[in-house]
C-alpha cells in the first residue's frame, strides 16, 4: 500500500506541528510492513530536514499547479456572486484547493493531509485538524485567517475518510463545531519527539548554558509566542512573585518570536521590569533543546488552547517537573503527573510555579510520576495507529493489533503492569 504525506511546513517557521509530523515520518520508517510513504514536499529545504529516509519512504516534489478547469469555474463562480454582493472582485472567500491530477498520479491508496491545510483529490483521505481555536479565540486570529480557517478545516472534515485529533476534547469540540460522525474521529495521541532524538552529555549542557548565558535556576517554556501560548500572563505572575513573595524566577523561552506580538511582550517585559530574568533564545538545535531541558528546574505551559502539548511529553522525557494551564485538553494529558492552574489567573499561575521553584521533594515526586505517565506514551505506537487508521481509510482489512489501537485512548487509559 502506497500512502502519500503531504509535507507543507518547515522548521523554524510551523513550531509544534512541524515537530510533530518530523517525529511521525521517523516513527512510521521504523515500522515494518507492506506500506511505502509518499512524502510529497514542496521544495528542498524540507527534503534537507527529512533526510535521510529509511528504506520504506520516498520523495515526490509537488510541481508548480498546472491549472485545473474545475478550479477556474468555481473561480469565475465567485467573481459574480462577489459581484452581486457588491464587494469588490479583489475580495472573495478562501477557496478549498482542488487537485489538478498529480496527486492521482502517484498511485496513491491514501492520503494524509496532516499539518491543517486541505486539497480535494480522489484519493481516500486522512486529515489533521489539530485543534479548532479559531472558534474558541477568534480574537487572536485575523479575518483572513478565520475565514480560511473555517473554509478549510469545515471542508476538510467533513469529506475526509478519517479525522486524526489527540486527545477526547479535541474530538468532543470537532464533533460538535462540524457535526460530523464521531466513528470517523480517531484519537492518536502523540510522544515526546526528543525521545528520538541522540543523548546530550553534560558537556553538551555546559556548553549549552555558556552559548545562551543561563541563570543557574529557570523555569522553561518552549513555544512560539502566538497569543494564546499566554506569556504576557506568564510575565505578570513572575512579577507577582517577585514583587509580594521576593521570589525572583528567571524564564528561558525558545522557538519563534511571533512578529504581531512582538511589540506587545517586549513592552510588557519592560514595564514590569523583567528584563533580566527574561530571556528569548529563537529556535535552537536538537542537541541544545534537550540540553536546555535536562537543565531547567521545571517546565510551565500557561496556554490557553492545546490539543496536547509537546513540551510536556518532552519535559516528562528531559526528567524535570511539569506546571500546565487546567484548560482544554492539558488535564487529560497531564494526569496526576504535574501540577495545574487557572492559565487567567496569574496569582494562581505564581503559586504553582513558586511550589515547584523551592520545593525539592515536591519535584522529586513529579518527577517520578513523569517517568511513569511518560510510559504511557511511545511515538511507535503513535506511529502504528496512524498506520492502522490509513489502512482502514484505504479499505484494508485490520489485524488484531490494528484494531486494538484504534480501539483504545492511552491518552485517557493508560495500560501498565
Amino acid at each position: 500500500m502506497q500512502v502519500g504525506i503531504i509535507v507543507d511546513v518547515e522548521p523554524g517557521i510551523h513550531g509544534g506541528i512541524a515537530t510533530a509530523l518530523r517525529s511521525l515520518i521517523t516513527a512510521l520508517g521504523k515500522l515494518e510492513g507492506p506500506e511505502t510513504y509518499v512524502l510529497i514536499v514542496e521544495n528542498q529545504r524540507q527534503v534537507d530536514w527529512l533526510s535521510p529516509l529509511a528504506a520504506n519512504q520516498r520523495f515526490e516534489m509537488r510541481p508548480a499547479s498546472s491549472g485545473n478547469p474545475v478550479r477556474d469555474v468555481l473561480r469565475g463562480v465567485k467573481k459574480v456572486a462577489n459581484k452581486a454582493l457588491g464587494r469588490d472582485g479583489r475580495v472573495g472567500w478562501p477557496e478549498v484547493p482542488i487537485s489538478d491530477g498529480w496527486l492521482e498520479s502517484l498511485g496513491l491508496d491514501v492520503l494524509h493531509q496532516p499539518t491543517q491545510g486541505f486539497i480535494y483529490c480522489a484519493i481516500p483521505t486522512v486529515y489533521n485538524p489539530h485543534d479548532l481555536q479559531h472558534l474558541h479565540y477568534p480574537q487572536f486570529f485575523d479575518l483572513s485567517d478565520l475565514t480560511w480557517r473555517e473554509t478549510i478545516y469545515r471542508a476538510a472534515c467533513r469529506t475526509s475518510h478519517a479525522i486524526i485529533v489527540n486527545s477526547q476534547w479535541i474530538k468532543d469540540d470537532v464533533v460538535a463545531q462540524f457535526a460530523v460522525n464521531p466513528d470517523k474521529v480517531q484519537i492518536i495521541p502523540e510522544a515526546a519527539p526528543t525521545q528520538l532524538l541522540a543523548d546530550v552529555s553534560n558537556e553538551d549542557k555546559a556548553a549549552t548554558r555558556a552559548k545562551y548565558t543561563l541563570p543557574e535556576r529557570y523555569i522553561f517554556y518552549p513555544n512560539n509566542t502566538w497569543p494564546h501560548k499566554n506569556h504576557l500572563r506568564l510575565f505578570e505572575a513572575m512579577a507577582w512573585l517577585r514583587d509580594e513573595k521576593g521570589v525572583t524566577v528567571p524564564l528561558v523561552s525558545t522557538g519563534a518570536r511571533h512578529e504581531p506580538s512582538r511589540e506587545t511582550l517586549d513592552a510588557r517585559v519592560r514595564e514590569l521590569g523583567l528584563e533580566n530574568q527574561v530571556q528569548f533564545l529563537g529556535f535552537v538545535s536538537n542537541e541544545e533543546l534537550r540540553a536546555i531541558y535536562q537543565m531547567a528546574r521545571c517546565l510551565v505551559v500557561p496556554s490557553l488552547f492545546e490539543a496536547n502539548s509537546l513540551p510536556i511529553f518532552e519535559a516528562w522525557a528531559e526528567g524535570i517537573p511539569v506546571a500546565s494551564s487546567n484548560v482544554t485538553a492539558l488535564p487529560e494529558q497531564v494526569g496526576d503527573a504535574g501540577l495545574l492552574f487557572d492559565p487567567m489567573d496569574p496569582r494562581d499561575m505564581a503559586g504553582v510555579i513558586e511550589r515547584l521553584f523551592t520545593d525539592d521533594a515536591l519535584c522529586a515526586d513529579l518527577i517520578a510520576k513523569g517517568k511513569v505517565r511518560l510510559s504511557d506514551f511511545d511515538f511507535l505506537r503513535t506511529a502504528r495507529a496512524n498506520r492502522a487508521t490509513y489502512r482502514r481509510a484505504a479499505g484494508r482489512r485490520l489485524d488484531a493489533e490494528d484494531a486494538a489501537l484504534l480501539a483504545h485512548d492511552w491518552m485517557r487509559y493508560p495500560v501498565r503492569d
